[in-house]
């Protein structure tokens, strides 16, 4: 995928896309999206959703929000995304950070 197709994806959730932040975002995520399933965010992997709250949560958006909160966080962007069946690891960050005013960190 291209940083116009993440960008047509995460617009189905938010009306005006930073672009610089999507484009931080993809190469924060880096070789990850070159592999179809670690592209993807499984909400039903409990596992998955862990390594999304401690890897990218608390390490990369420095969140010291507690477990619960960042977990009530994920369920809520989860829940957002309930339409697509293939939640994209870059919209479901985008997300992420919006919600929590990080966007610049990536712009």
């Amino acid at each position: 995928m291209t940083t116009t197709d993440y960008k047509e994806n995460i617009s189905k959730y938010v009306q005006n896309v930073n672009e610089a932040a999507v484009a931080g975002i993809v190469k924060h995520c880096g070789i990850a999206l070159r592999n179809k399933d670690s592209s993807l965010v499984s909400c039903s992997d409990k596992s998955e959703l862990d390594r999304v709250r401690d890897g990218f949560c608390k390490k990369k958006l420095a969140l010291t929000d507690s477990d619960a909160d960042l977990d009530a966080a994920l369920k809520g962007v989860c829940e957002t995304m309930k339409s697509d069946h293939n939640k994209s690891r870059v919209t479901f960050y985008y997300l992420l950070a919006e919600k929590y005013g990080k966007l610049d960190m990536f712009a």
